[in-house]
């Protein structure tokens, strides 16, 4: 019996892991487009150090991925971030995070007022919005932006929503759905009621959990999809572009390899792990209504530019956050060797995020160009005087899908289309979050459907 995964990156060679453990006789084959596993997950080098270019912080309120580690052998490798503590530049002043906020939405005026990101006008429009007429419960999805836009005002959403929203989904306030990008305060407000005090025990409930937050591995979490490719047990295929996906009496067929001579891969079951532009493609001809709704999924480009500096001194903390009316192209700057335990042999390692969704005119510019632009504007935000010893441009195509309002309705008609064509399932960054634990438990869910329709086949 053979499974093929599409993809290579975190989801599908997670994906891979849960196949191969379910069906310990079964052939597992992950088919990878580019030169090397791992998608989104990737370390670099800069200055002779080796850094995450990629995701480089997992969440642990979600299970999934510290259990993964585990089950890889890397919970000896997890380490917790030195600092959690950023900073806002709105404004042209860098400000400390407001404390006691839920993606960007205050949940405490005290804090909001402390952190002097606001003027006296939004502070009077926060401390006011619990006792203005509730809102109504939440039944449909609304854009983020539009929903903080009526009850806080402008000022949040431009000084802090956005800023925050822009760093995790590289997307804008207002087109990002609610239930998509925070479904627990989506959750919280199905009754209605206030915004401000929502926030409040959203925010709450997660300084509870006890440990840090976030969590990533000595060697970067960049090390995470080489691991599972040495301990899994499944065969990894790189350099294999799979250009079609075709039903067959026993299953399916791929097709892949060089134009001029294609090879066809048979398979039994298969799980599709790209993003959703090419799952689009790949589904045409099996599932058209799937195929129609993932072509709808837009998404967003970045680059990653890595600075080493020497004889640096930077503000304290793990970075910084670039509000929407600065007008500048690096929207976040995290400050690695203050957020991570890592050798440097007393560099100063950052990484400075450029590009937005429908804004990717500094990302036209060539790599010492992003380089020089990426330069001018960390000086004004970090105070930097010095040139750096080293430089690398990271640039992730479309490599952020964008969750519009509705994403989740989206998500459930592409799962039921797709449940229409036995022994194959989707997973990937577009479906229920662009964190890793979320991706893997979309992997997981993929691979438990694929068992189960083998193991009704078994029967």
């Amino acid at each position: 019996m053979r499974v093929a995964i599409i993809g290579g990156g975190i989801s599908g060679l997670s994906a891979a892991w849960f196949v191969a453990a379910g069906l310990p006789d079964a052939e597992v084959i992950v088919l990878e487009a580019s030169p090397e596993v791992g998608g989104k997950l990737r370390c670099g080098e800069v200055a002779g150090i080796s850094i995450d270019v990629g995701a480089e912080a997992m969440l642990t309120a979600r299970p999934e991925g510290v259990e993964l580690l585990a089950a890889v052998g890397l919970e000896g490798e997890r380490i917790a971030p030195l600092t959690t503590s950023a900073s806002v530049f709105a404004g042209g002043i860098r400000h400390p995070m407001p404390a006691r906020t839920m993606m960007g939405i205050p949940g405490s005026v005290d804090a909001a007022r402390e952190s002097g990101l606001f003027t006296a006008a939004a502070l009077s429009t926060i401390a006011e919005e619990p006792s203005r007429p509730p809102l109504a419960p939440l039944q449909d999805d609304v854009a983020v932006g539009a929903l903080v836009r009526d009850r806080l005002g402008d000022e949040v959403v431009e000084r802090l929503v956005e800023p925050l929203l822009g760093g995790v989904y590289a997307g804008r306030a207002d087109a990002l759905s609610l239930q998509a990008t925070v479904p627990s305060l989506a959750a919280a407000l199905t009754g209605g009621g206030s915004l401000v005090e929502a926030s409040a025990s959203v925010a709450d409930r997660g300084t509870r959990a006890t440990g840090s937050v976030f969590t990533s591995l000595a060697d970067g979490l960049g090390s995470l999809p080489h691991a599972l490719v040495e301990r899994g047990r499944f065969e990894v295929r790189c350099n294999a572009t799979v250009r079609a996906l075709r039903q067959s009496t026993t299953g399916f067929v791929l097709e892949t390899g060089p134009v001029p001579e294609p090879e066809f891969v048979e398979a039994d079951a298969v799980v599709v792990a790209v993003p959703a532009a090419k799952a689009a493609r790949l589904l045409a001809d099996i599932s058209s209504a799937a195929a129609r709704e993932l072509a709808d999924i837009d998404s967003a480009s970045v680059a990653i530019v890595t600075f080493a500096f020497r004889d640096t001194a930077l503000p304290p903390g793990s970075g910084l956050l670039v509000g929407a009316g600065e007008r500048l192209a690096v929207k976040g700057v995290t400050i690695s060797s203050q957020k991570w335990p890592m050798a440097t042999d007393g560099l100063t390692v950052l990484r400075a995020s450029v590009g937005r969704a429908g804004d990717n005119v500094a990302l036209q510019r060539d790599d010492g160009e992003l380089i020089a632009l990426a330069l001018q504007e960390l000086r004004p935000l970090l105070g930097i005087t010095t040139s750096p010893v080293d430089a690398l441009v990271t640039r992730w195509g479309g490599g952020l899908p964008q969750y519009a309002v509705g994403h989740v309705e989206r998500i459930a008609r592409i799962r039921t289309a797709v449940a229409d064509v036995p022994a194959l399932a989707v997973c990937g960054a577009a479906f229920d979050g662009v964190g890793i634990p979320a991706c893997i438990a979309a992997a997981r869910a993929a691979a438990d459907r694929v068992l189960a329709e083998l193991a009704r086949r078994g029967q």
